[in-house]
């Protein structure tokens, strides 16, 4: 049996590139959540007037 290295070179750069978009995304995501998080420890919520009692 031979092996189709063509196929297995694509498959691998294929993995390898799908482990760094997942990376990337990854910190990006967790740069903007972090960022959100800050933002709501230093504002306040606000609330409408026709919620306050």
């Amino acid at each position: 049996m031979e092996v189709n290295y063509p196929i297995v070179i694509l498959i691998t750069a294929l993995i390898i590139w799908l482990i760094i978009f997942l990376i990337l995304k990854n910190q990006k995501d967790k740069k903007k959540l972090e960022k959100q998080m800050n933002l709501s420890d230093l504002e306040p919520e606000k609330h409408k007037k026709e919620d306050k009692i």
